[in-house]
């Protein structure tokens, strides 16, 4: 639920999937589109460049990051059955999502409804190193920029 930034390297794992899909199953992939339209039309002021769907950097573009409405559905998730329509190409947030997990030793994302009560301390007592051998870094290739499921979809 909500908007969340991703990486060029799982947007594009997510256009992978959309293909993969479309091939598969053309009118599941055909909602996924609607859905992500849909979503980016209900999108109030979008932090970074509307058309390319790269976030912006820095204090700015967290700021107007944090605006947006938390509530909204991401768009690969089915409505009438609450699944992933992309489950395989699915992002790295997804699918590390729960436990407390750091990626490139920075900061820990973790969720709420599995640390409720926790100290900062039990939190970090359970971090979880994403990326440990830096293969993702490797991979983007020092392009850090970030986008959103939405942009990757459409």
């Amino acid at each position: 639920m909500g908007p969340f930034p991703i990486t060029m390297l799982d947007a594009e794992r997510l256009r992978e999937g959309m293909r993969d899909l479309e091939r598969s199953d053309p009118a599941r992939a055909s909602a996924v589109r609607g859905r992500a339209a849909a979503y980016l039309a209900r999108l109030p002021g979008f932090p970074g460049d509307a058309r390319t769907g790269i976030l912006l950097d820095g204090a700015e573009g967290e700021d107007r990051f944090d605006a947006l409405a938390e509530g909204e559905p991401c768009p690969a998730l089915d409505p009438a059955t609450g699944t992933c329509d992309l489950y395989a190409a699915r992002p790295v947030t997804c699918r590390i999502f729960g436990p407390a997990v750091g990626i490139d030793g920075g900061a820990v994302g973790v969720c709420e409804l599995c640390y409720q009560g926790a100290s900062d301390e039990d939190i970090a007592r359970c971090r979880v190193e994403v990326d440990a051998h830096g293969l993702e870094a490797e991979l983007l290739a020092g392009d850090a920029r970030q986008t959103i499921v939405a942009f990757a979809l459409r």
